[in-house]
């Protein structure tokens, strides 16, 4: 069993009691966190990510119980997204235009087939999925398939790649029926993170699947990259 550090054992501590709380109270521990630790003790030197991890009372084994989505957050993630796309004639020249980092077709595929994946988003227009179908063993087990479902298919690829570059994240139920997502940096406000966390958590509660039932919402925590997870009321 691996042991905790002495930095995260202090942090545990201090969270130990609190309980669950409202999204700014919870915003407002997390950002605290770093400041109480005792002289002598490391302090995080990079803005860490800020996710939110919800579990949810469904039952991944079903396709009907899947959650899955895209939000564009109120104030963004604190980084830029590398976005590719795959189209061709107009399509191809609007992508550039929105800010696409590459954009093409086959040779863009058969880059990918080499081994290059320096990016976090694949975008296509639907004409281009003959294209990009094959390639699905490799992005696929990455998350990086373009779906209809997730957005990332589209005939408007412009507006796809503006939404990405503007903070729009993904998220995906794993086998637990856990939910995870990037809501921003430990170096935002408290409102921008509250919002954040707010719009999030609104937008998994309009998706529940309809063949759920009970509790819906069971557990909410919101961590930073180096930090224990506080509790927020559902």
């Amino acid at each position: 069993m691996s042991r905790c550090s002495k930095r995260i054992r202090i942090l545990r501590e201090q969270i130990a009691d609190v309980g669950s709380m409202e999204i700014g109270a919870a915003v407002t521990l997390l950002k605290s966190l770093e400041e109480k630790l005792p002289a002598g003790v490391k302090r995080c030197r990079f803005d860490q990510s800020v996710t939110v991890a919800v579990r949810l009372g469904i039952d991944p084994r079903q396709a009907d119980q899947i959650v899955r989505g895209s939000i564009v957050l109120p104030n963004g993630i604190g980084r830029s997204k590398r976005v590719i796309v795959f189209a061709q004639g107009d399509a191809l020249a609007a992508a550039n235009a929105a800010g696409a980092d590459v954009a093409g077709g086959k040779e863009l595929a058969e880059k990918i087939k080499a081994g290059w994946l320096d990016f976090d988003v694949a975008i296509a227009s639907p004409d281009m999925m003959g294209v990009v179908g094959p390639l699905g063993k490799v992005l696929g087990p990455r998350g990086l398939m373009p779906s209809p479902r997730a957005g990332t298919v589209t005939t408007d690829v412009a507006s796809a790649v503006k939404e990405y570059k503007a903070g729009k994240v993904e998220f995906r139920c794993d086998s637990g029926g856990n939910v995870h997502c990037v809501v921003g940096k430990l170096s935002f406000t408290e409102t921008q993170l509250s919002e954040n966390v707010d719009a999030l958590l609104k937008y998994l509660r309009s998706i529940k699947p309809a063949s759920s039932k009970g509790q819906y919402v069971r557990n909410i925590s919101l961590s930073a990259t180096m930090t224990p997870g506080v509790s927020i009321a559902g």
